[in-house]
Order: C-alpha cells, then structure tokens, then sequence
C-alpha cells in the first residue's frame, strides 16, 4: 500500500493517484489539474455527509426490522401485517402512476440488440481486452473446444486437429445456418460455392442447382470479390453471423464450399467491473483499475504475455468492413459497446482522504474518475470508438431503494457539471440485487427515468440480502433449495415486468444472471433459453466462448415478441417476494444434512478468499467441493458467510463446528492448488490472514453492515499487503 500522499486543497491523495492523473487521464481533455481537483472537493464536501445519511437509514431499517422479528415471532407469515410494518418504517413506499422512460443517446447495442453480455474484472487487462473482443466469437472453435460435442465415437478433444470432432462441428454448425439462414432448397451441407450476382446471394448446390436464401433481406453484405466471396455476411433477430470462406486454410479445405468457419455476433455488451470481481484497496490498487479503463476509453490498451512458449500482444480489435449488396462500403463494431460497473455506497478508499483524514466513499471517487476517463471516448476520433451515441454507461450495483438511486444521479450529474459534459451523458445501470430495491423497483426507475439504461437481477447477491434482512426471521432454508422458493421466482418476473411497465422494450437492457460453470458449456445451451425466454435481452456468461454458444439463444427466440407477449402478463406477486426462505422445520434437519451444508459453504468461502487476500484475485474459477469450476466473485461469497451466520445465530450449528469445518476444507483447498507455485497453504497453522478472513465472514456475517463481505475483505487485504 501506498503511504505517500499530495496535498490537493484539503485532501490528501495518493501520489500513485495524484501522478496518474496527471500524466495519464488529463492530457487530452480540456480540464486542469487544478479544476479537477477543487471540483472534486467539492463534490466530496456535498456528497460524503449524503453518503453516510443513506448508510445510517440502511442501518436503522434494519434494527428495526430484526427487533419487530424478535418481538413478532412467526408474524411474517401473516403478509397483510408484515406489509404494514414495512410502510411504516419506509422499507416499502407507495407506487405513484405509470410512466415511461425518456432516456435518449442510448446506442442500439443496449436499446434494440439482444444478446449476451459479459462481466469482467477490469483490473485484469487481458481479460478486459478478452471480453471486449469478444463481439465476434468462432462458432466452429465454441463448439469444438468444449462439451457441446460429445466425444463418443472417437471424437475426443484431446491432442492435435481431430477430423472426426470436426466433422461433428461442421455438421452442427451447418445445421445452425439450416435453421435460422434458411435456403429455398437444399441445404448447408450440399453447397459447393457462394456468390454475389445483381446484389443477391447466389449459392451453388453439389446438384448444380442454385439456392437463395428464404428471406432475401438477411443478406447483408460480403468480403472480397462478388464471384469469390471469402466472407457472406447475414443477419437475423438483429444479430450478424459471417460465413467466412477459404479453400487454402486446413479446415477450409476439407469443405466443398471452402467454408472455414462460422463467426457469429456474440458479446453485444460487456461490463467492466470495478466492483465485485476485482481486489482493489488502496490507490496502487485503484490506479490499475482506472488505467485498464483509460485504455480501453482510448482505444489503445495493449497486453503482452506468454502464450505456449510465444510472446503475445493483444489489443482492441478493430471495426469488421464489408460491401453492400448495392456495392456500397460499411463497417461493424468489432467491439463489445462497454459500460463500467463502479462500486456500490458502502465502502470508502484511502487512495483518497478527506481534510480530517478521512477516507472518502469509493462510490464517488469511481464516479469522478470512471467518467472523467470516458471522456476520452466522446471525444476520440479514432476508428476504435465505444458509443457512437456519445453515452458513458454506468452500472451501479447495491443500492437501496429510490432514495440511493437518487444519490447516483444528483452525484452524476454534479460530476457532469464538474467537466463540462452534458447533463445526462452519464446513463445508470440499476442492479436489483437488494431487496429494498426489488420491492420498490418501479420507484428506482422513475427516479432515474432520464438517464436508466438497465435493470437486471443478481440471485446470488439479492440471496444474500434476504437472508441477512430476515436474519431474526429463523433459519434458512439449505442453499439448494433456494432457487425453487417462491420469492426468487417471483422476483425474477417481477424484474422484468417493471422493466416493461415502464418502457424498456426498445429503449435499454433487461438483464439475467450469471451461468457459473464456465466448463459446462453443454448444460449451459440446453438450459439459459430461460433467459431470453424469460423476456430479458440480455444475460451474463463466464467467457467469450460462452457469449458465442449462449447467442445461438438470441436467434431461436426473438426476444423483442417475447417481451410483448410478457406486457400482457399479470405482474407478479409482491407477496410472493415478501415470503421469507425460513424453515418450517428445523428440527427435520439431520447431523449429516447440516455438516454437509457447512462443508459446501466453507469450502467455497475459502477458495475464494485465500487468493483474494493473498493474491488479490478478485474473480477466479474456483473448483467447488466436487472440484467443478465455478465462477466466484464476492456475491457467492456473501450469500455463504450469510447461511453460516444465520445457522449460528439459530443454534443450528455451533462456532466450535464452523472453525473445525473451516479447519477440515482449508486442507481440501490446499490440495485443489496446490499446482499454483504462489500459493501460501493455509494449513495445517491456520494463522495465516487469508484463513482468519474466512472465519471472520462467517462467524462475524451477522454484524456486517447489510451482509456484505467487502469491509472484511479490505481489511485482511490491507494487512496482507502492509
């Protein structure tokens, strides 16, 4: 951690900061140093008292909420009354009228394209450039790399080229273009060339007759020349795939139409995150976070590391050109379009300290330097360019009802004032993953209806809310059992019918949580239909290759229909979403059944927090106690910590058992890296700071401000470092 520090009028700021600003984000924009600086003081003098009023709400709320459950036992099974005493505390407010967002400059990859979206840790460079290059994706390497293709029949993945797994690809893939690019006769299978005649697309058949595609209008464009096209550019349900073509390429080959691959649009959106899947604690931290973000604003962030024994330089790809069919030029994004997701209001950094010494909230620092950076963008003339719409988007996670999100958009908009930009320019992603929030979603939204691009729901994190909410409730139910409780599934409907009702369709994203299980790509195909069936246009995947095999969804459900039908719908019960996941029988519950609970969280726990403090990892692929790969960030982390704390606060297990669980999984995860040379074993001492952190979410999740993991986290993080 940096311990050195500038005076900039009465704040003290790190000098990584303070030199990174200087010499990195400023020149270009037409801002001083000293504008940036006073303004920002100013911002922090109005903001940070405002900060802590919201924080000292969320507290208060909730000792009322545990002392009516102490007082009221069992009483929340009655809704009316339950009901009652959340209006009187100001939990649940009262809906006003219906009204429509008017949010304007939204670029058509957030108001009109349906697709998948990725998330990625912004502080890790090549994984930035990864999902930003990820608008296009290999449908024959998704499909051959992964499980989608079984490997019976000696189609294994394993080694070299293996033809017979190529030939199931190719089959697949053709089988793909059948269904959606649909031919007036014959099929994929049986082409033996493409071409362009009178600006129609001419596809000659082993046969020798010539097929035309079903619906003329899908063809877009090509690459090369008419007679010998090397790509075929179609669209469909708004999306684009590319037949690319190349008799001399080793798969290209093998065809007899020379088809190389099939390249599909995949990653629409990609988020940046700088929240819950990065580690960054002090302004050595913060300063890699901003720069990978300042690279990808401007266009020129670069990564060179070792791939196979070879140096590799990745950078930001650039736009894809083609030729109408009139003959005329045009050029596609080869990006993702990017939003940034900044921290929620809870925490503070001491990157920056306030004229008593304080630390200043990082929601507002991220604020003045995520768009302060994005300027960058409005402003560059280059081919590589994020909005065309001249928006900077900003996703904000862990907000707590209408009120907090009106704290984001008075603080957007100050910071707008402060470097002269556009009211508005900054647009709000609302993350309804906060059961305040949830239940008074149609009030967030007409508080942000000019600048709202995006509502979406967080299982994991919202789970972790309604358990520490409802601590005092009794115990939870097992994790499990969680997804098929009747409040989940209606606040999943209940997400996208706000959404609807207010009149996203068309204007800004509906969006569905994570698969974590980036190796179970098969199980992933056959089951996140949900999603766009679901009326949401758009939903979180682990990888690239997961955005290319996940967009397959967007061209077998049209979601823009899907969403008309769902205006149509009830909308879904507020009952349902106050039911609290208590158990109606604890004592059902054998010794086997809560040691097995215990296991799984733990383990969890551990794998994810002994590279978060060790190395500052804040989003990996952590083997689970099956030793499956699961994505972890800090939302499977809370709603961990918040079981084990609600089982202990209701005797369902005892301290003495979690620490010996602790104990007993800290050798499990051992073993499960010990591949890693880095890695610092946690037993058999356990006394290393990332072991503690684990216990400490646990065993203290009850007294953590609204259950969330971060204060720990930092802490231990902090002291690793120091």
């Amino acid at each position: 951690m940096s311990d050195k520090y500038i005076k900039k009028g009465s704040l003290s700021v790190s000098s990584d900061l303070e030199a990174f600003l200087k010499s990195e984000v400023l020149p270009g924009l037409d801002l001083s140093e000293d504008h940036f600086w006073s303004s920002f003081e100013k911002i922090l003098n109005e903001f940070s008292p405002r900060n802590k009023e919201l924080l000292d709400i969320r507290e208060s709320m909730q000792n009322q909420i545990d002392a009516w459950h102490i007082a009221n036992p069992g009483e929340e099974k009655n809704l009316d009354v339950y009901k009652d005493f959340l209006k009187s505390i100001g939990y649940l407010l009262p809906e006003g009228e219906d009204f429509q967002i008017t949010t304007d400059n939204v670029d058509p990859e957030i108001s009109s394209i349906a697709g998948p979206q990725l998330v990625v840790p912004v502080m890790n460079a090549r994984f930035a450039l990864n999902a930003a290059n990820a608008r296009w994706g290999s449908l024959y390497d998704a499909l051959y790399g992964t499980d989608m293709i079984s490997e019976d029949d000696g189609a294994e993945r394993a080694g070299a080229y293996n033809p017979i797994r190529g030939d199931k690809v190719i089959a697949f893939s053709k089988n793909f273009l059948d269904h959606h690019f649909s031919l007036n006769n014959g099929s994929y299978a049986d082409t033996c060339s493409f071409s362009i005649k009178d600006g129609v697309l001419s596809i000659e058949l082993n046969n020798g007759e010539i097929a035309h595609l079903k619906s003329s209008d899908q063809f877009q464009g090509y690459q090369g020349s008419p007679e010998k096209p090397s790509g075929i550019l179609l669209k469909h349900n708004n999306l684009h795939a590319e037949i690319q073509i190349d008799s001399s390429d080793s798969v290209g080959a093998t065809d007899p139409a020379g088809i190389k691959d099939v390249l599909l649009e995949s990653a629409i959106t990609t988020i940046q995150d700088c929240e819950d899947s990065v580690a960054a604690v002090d302004g050595e931290d913060k300063v890699n976070v901003y720069r990978n973000w300042l690279g990808l604003m401007k266009g020129d962030l670069k990564e060179t590391f070792i791939k196979g024994g070879s140096e590799m330089t990745r950078s930001l790809n650039p736009n894809r050109s083609y030729i109408a069919a009139d003959g005329s030029n045009f050029q596609l994004s080869g990006r993702s379009l990017m939003l940034v997701r900044n921290v929620g209001h809870l925490m503070t950094n001491p990157a920056i300290l306030d004229q008593d010494g304080k630390e200043v909230p990082e929601g507002i620092l991220d604020a003045m330097f995520t768009i302060c950076i994005a300027m960058h963008d409005l402003n560059g003339d280059s081919d590589i360019k994020n909005s065309q719409a001249g928006s900077i988007y900003i996703v904000k996670p862990k907000m707590h009802g209408p009120d907090e999100v009106q704290f984001t958009c008075d603080l957007f908009s100050a910071v707008e004032t402060s470097l002269n930009l556009n009211q508005l320019t900054a647009k709000v992603g609302i993350m309804d993953e906060e059961r305040r929030t949830t239940v008074n979603l149609k009030e967030c939204i007409r508080i942000a209806q000019d600048r709202v691009i995006f509502i979406n729901t967080g299982f994991l994190d919202r789970t972790g809310d309604e358990i520490h909410t409802s601590m005092e409730a009794g115990p939870m139910i097992p994790k499990a059992e969680m997804k098929q409780q009747p409040w989940i599934l209606a606040y999943e409907d209940w997400n996208v019918d706000s959404g609807l009702e207010t009149g996203f369709k068309g204007n800004a994203q509906i969006g569905k949580g994570m698969w974590p299980m980036p190796d179970e790509m098969l199980n992933m195909y056959k089951t996140k239909t949900m999603h766009p069936e679901s009326g949401a246009n758009c939903a979180w995947v682990p990888s690239p290759t997961g955005a290319t095999l996940h967009a397959m969804h967007y061209h077998q459900i049209l979601v823009s229909e899907r969403q008309q039908a769902l205006i149509k719908r009830a909308k879904a019960s507020l009952d349902d979403i106050l039911t609290i996941p208590v158990m109606t029988d604890p004592q059902s519950l054998t010794t086997e059944m809560i040691q097995k609970e215990l296991d799984n969280n733990a383990q969890g726990i551990l794998g994810y927090v002994v590279r978060w403090v060790d190395q500052g990892v804040g989003c990996s692929k952590v083997p689970d106690i099956n030793n499956i790969g699961l994505m972890e960030d800090r939302a499977t982390c809370r709603i961990s910590s918040q079981h084990i704390a609600n089982w202990l606060h209701h005797s369902i297990c005892s301290e003495d058992q979690v620490l010996e669980t602790m104990k007993r999984m800290a050798v499990v995860v051992d073993q499960q890296n010990s591949g890693d040379p880095t890695y610092q074993p946690m037993a058999p001492s356990y006394e290393g700071i990332a072991f503690q952190a684990a216990c400490n979410l646990a065993i203290q999740g009850r007294e953590q401000p609204s259950g969330y993991t971060e204060p720990i986290l930092h802490e231990m993080r902090l002291k690793f470092k120091a």
